[in-house]
């Protein structure tokens, strides 16, 4: 591979966001709530993750966790958020929504609109979508700098041989970033299989809690989180740097 290759990490804290430019990332996606499938991390998250890392941020613009049938209120609520992170600096959104039907939901274009200048990545609505080939048509139209997907399958390494065809059907119009389930023993071969230039993982390791009191009763609420493991990312990295 001769094209520069991209590590994004998807960080649900600022911490995990300092984790990820310690491990070499290029990219961060920044998130709340990853154990559901991410949504929009808060305003304070935004600004002081802004504030202490020189990676480029994109910032996650999702309302809810579940499905991605919104309504208009959620609309008006994602383009405040993007308005919100274009006067913090970010770099970038992350935004995605689909009809009941499965297509790609022409108020993306608002949505796009209120990026301005800022990068806009396509999340992994698009692997909801019911007809990847035509929702990557629409996710061209709308202007979008790339799509997150893992093939329309439940990680990145199942859909690998999908990957590659919507890596070659987009040809160049836009970036296909593989994603979900990417770590550092598999980095390599999905890249090989898919042909893909742009990976996107997580990373993450459980990070014990640093509580020397805990109170026992309190069995169904664990002190531990999930974090970006530093070495992961250095790991995923040095793989990725290895095809070149």
């Amino acid at each position: 591979m001769t094209t520069q290759i991209t590590l994004e990490i998807a960080a649900g804290s600022l911490a995990s966001a300092q984790a990820a430019q310690e491990g070499g990332a290029d990219r961060v996606e920044l998130c709340g709530s990853l154990g559901e499938g991410g949504i929009t991390p808060s305003y304070g998250v935004i600004a002081t993750t802004r504030d202490h890392v020189r990676l480029p941020i994109y910032v996650l613009i999702r309302p809810r966790a579940g499905d991605f049938l919104y309504g208009d209120a959620e609309f008006d609520a994602m383009q405040r958020d993007i308005e919100a992170c274009a006067r913090l600096g970010c770099d970038g959104v992350v935004v995605g929504a689909l009809t009941a039907e499965g297509v790609i939901d022409p108020r993306c274009h608002g949505l796009v609109a209120a990026a301005g200048k800022l990068g806009v990545t396509f999340h992994r609505a698009f692997d909801a979508s019911a007809d990847l080939q035509r929702s990557l048509e629409d996710v061209v139209a709308l202007g979008c700098e790339r799509i997150l997907t893992s093939g329309g399958r439940a990680n990145a390494l199942q859909g690998a041989d999908v990957i590659a065809g919507l890596v070659r059907h987009a040809a160049g119009r836009i970036a296909i970033m593989a994603g979900a389930g990417i770590r550092s023993g598999n980095v390599a071969d999905i890249a090989r299989r898919t042909g893909a230039h742009e990976f996107h993982g997580s990373a993450r390791g459980v990070h014990p809690s640093q509580m020397r009191y805990r109170n026992p009763a309190l069995q169904d609420l664990s002190p531990h989180t999930d974090q970006t493991n530093a070495d992961e990312v250095r790991a995923m990295k040095k793989q990725l740097l290895a095809l070149r």
